[in-house]
C-alpha cells in the first residue's frame, strides 16, 4: 500500500479541492500533512518509501518561481484584459458585427463567435468575455426568436477561446510549466545541451487550432441555421439599427469597433511572431495599449483604474499562490517516488507512447469536470510532462494538445466555471438545463479538434518551425 501513497496523495487533491477550500492552502496543506506522514513513519522505523531531503529544494523553488521572467507576462496580459472590458470595446464589437451579419440566418450567432475570437486575441479572460456577450448579446438573441440552447451554447463556447487563442494567461502558465517539463525530461534522455520551447512557441502553436476550432464554430451555427431556421432565424437589420440605438452608418461603427482592438492585437502576436518581442515584453506593449484604448474611448479614470490594478492584483496573486503551493506538492510527491512510479506505469502500459497519451487526455478531460485549469496545469502536467516527453512527444503538439483539453473544463458540468458565469446574468426565463444542453455540441467540437490534432500534429507545429 505505501508504494502507492502518491496516488493516495493526488486522490487527497482532488477531494480535498472538491469540497471547496482554497486551491493554493489545500495544495501545500496536504502536502505538508503527507510529508509529516512520511517522516513520522520513517522515524517509527517502518520504510515509507520517502526521501524528506527533496523538501531542502522548497527554497530555492520559490525563489525560482519569484524571480521567473516568463511569468511577469501574467499579471500584464490579465492588465490588459481588464482595461479593454472597463473600456466597452465589446459592446461596440457585438453591434458592429450584430449589424454586419444579423440579418442573414444565423448571423447572430456568428456575430457572437468572431467577437469572441477577437475578445479572446486581446483580453484572454473567459470570465469577463461569457459576462459581457451574456448581458449584451443572450437578450437580443432570445427576442430574435433564437433557440435558447444554441444561443447559450455559442456564448458560452466562444468564451472560452480566450483559453486557446493567443496572448492566453492559461498558454503562459503552460509554457512555463512545458519548459521545465522538456528540461528534466531531456536532461533524464542524457542531452545536457537541451533545447528550449517558449511561450511564444505555444502562441504560434496555438494559433491555427484556435481558428480552425472557430471555423468549426461558424460552421456548427450555419448547419443549425440551414436545418433548422427556426433556431436561428435573421434579424430586420432596420430593427437592429434602431435597437442598438446608432446613429452613425455601419461602416463608422466598424472602424470604431473593430480597428483598435485589431491594432492591439497585430501589435501584441505581431511583435511575438516576428520575433521582436518575447512574450513577456509583448505583454507589457498589450498592457499600454489597452490604456491608451481606455483612454481614446473615454472610460479610463481613477476609480476605473483602481479597479483594473485591484483586479489585477487579485488574480496575479492567487496564480503565484497556487503555483507555491503546487511547488510543494511536486516535491512531496516525488519523494514519495511518484515520479518513478508514474514512470513505471506510462513504460508498461498497452500501447506505448500512444496509450500513454491517451490516458493522460482522458485523465486530464475527467479531472475538467472536477478541477480548474490553473490546478490541472500546475498539479498533473508537471507530474506527467517530463515523462511523455522523455518518450519522443513534441511539447508543442503536446501543449496545444492539453490547452484544447483543458478548455473543455470551462464547459462540462456541473462545474464548469463559464456555465456558472452565463447562468448569473441570464434571465430567469432560461433554464440551467438549456445552458448544458447548449454546450454539449461544442464540447463535441473541442473533442472533434483534439482527434485532428491527434492525426496532423502539423496543426500545431507548422507555424512554430517556420520560424
Amino acid at each position: 500500500m505505501l508504494e502507492f501513497m502518491p496516488l493516495v496523495l493526488f486522490a487527497v487533491i482532488c477531494a480535498v479541492l472538491m469540497f471547496g477550500y482554497p486551491v493554493a492552502l489545500s495544495l501545500a496543506g496536504t502536502a505538508l500533512a503527507f510529508a509529516g506522514l512520511g517522516m513520522g513513519l520513517e522515524a517509527l522505523g517502518i520504510d515509507a518509501n520517502f526521501d524528506g531531503s527533496f523538501l531542502s529544494a522548497f527554497p530555492n523553488r520559490l525563489y525560482g518561481i519569484m524571480t521567473n521572467q516568463t511569468l511577469l507576462a501574467v499579471p500584464l496580459f490579465v492588465l490588459m484584459g481588464v482595461l479593454l472590458e472597463k473600456s466597452k470595446v465589446a459592446e461596440t464589437l457585438l453591434d458592429a458585427m450584430a449589424l454586419l451579419f444579423g440579418s442573414l440566418r444565423g448571423g447572430l450567432g456568428i456575430s457572437v463567435t468572431l467577437v469572441g475570437m477577437l475578445l479572446a486575441a486581446s483580453t484572454g479572460i473567459v470570465g469577463a468575455t461569457v459576462v459581457t456577450m451574456g448581458l449584451l448579446s443572450l437578450p437580443t438573441m432570445l427576442k430574435r426568436g433564437y433557440s435558447t440552447s444554441l444561443a447559450t451554447g455559442t456564448i458560452c463556447a466562444t468564451g472560452t477561446l480566450g483559453q486557446i487563442i493567443p496572448p492566453s494567461i492559461a498558454l503562459v502558465l503552460l509554457g512555463d510549466v512545458l519548459s521545465s517539463a522538456y528540461q528534466q525530461a531531456q536532461l533524464a534522455m542524457g542531452i545536457f545541451s537541451p533545447k528550449t520551447v517558449s511561450v511564444g512557441d505555444l502562441f504560434m502553436g496555438a494559433l491555427v487550432p484556435g481558428l480552425v476550432l472557430v471555423a468549426l464554430y461558424i460552421g456548427y451555427v450555419a448547419a443549425i441555421a440551414w436545418l433548422k431556421p427556426q433556431a436561428a432565424p435573421p434579424a430586420d437589420r432596420q430593427e437592429l439599427m434602431a435597437e442598438l440605438g446608432h446613429q452613425g452608418g455601419l461602416g463608422t461603427l466598424l472602424l470604431k469597433g473593430l480597428v483598435p482592438p485589431i491594432l492591439l492585437i497585430i501589435a501584441v502576436l505581431g511583435s511575438i511572431l516576428g520575433g521582436f518581442a518575447t512574450p513577456t515584453e509583448a505583454s507589457a506593449v498589450g498592457a499600454f495599449g489597452a490604456l491608451v484604448l481606455a483612454l481614446a474611448y473615454r472610460q479610463l479614470d481613477f476609480a476605473t483604474l483602481k479597479e483594473a490594478l485591484r483586479s489585477t492584483t487579485h488574480v496575479t496573486t492567487m496564480v503565484f499562490l497556487i503555483l507555491i503551493g503546487a511547488a510543494l506538492f511536486s516535491l512531496v510527491f516525488r519523494a514519495y517516488g511518484g515520479e518513478e512510479l508514474i514512470h513505471e506505469l506510462f513504460n508498461n502500459m498497452p500501447g506505448g507512447v500512444v496509450g500513454a497519451t491517451l490516458v493522460v487526455m482522458l485523465v486530464i478531460f475527467l479531472l475538467g469536470f472536477i478541477l480548474d485549469f490553473i490546478e490541472i496545469t500546475f498539479v498533473v502536467v508537471p507530474i506527467v510532462g517530463p515523462i511523455l516527453l522523455a518518450m519522443g512527444l513534441d511539447p508543442v503538439w503536446l501543449g496545444i494538445m492539453i490547452a484544447i483539453n483543458l478548455q473543455t473544463s470551462f464547459l462540462t458540468p456541473p462545474f464548469g466555471f463559464a456555465l456558472f458565469y452565463l447562468r448569473g446574468v441570464a434571465p430567469e426565463s432560461v433554464p440551467t438545463s438549456a445552458i448544458y444542453r447548449g454546450v454539449i455540441p461544442f464540447i463535441v467540437l473541442q473533442l472533434a479538434m483534439l482527434v485532428a490534432l491527434a492525426f496532423f500534429p502539423g496543426l500545431a507545429t507548422w507555424l512554430p518551425e517556420q520560424f
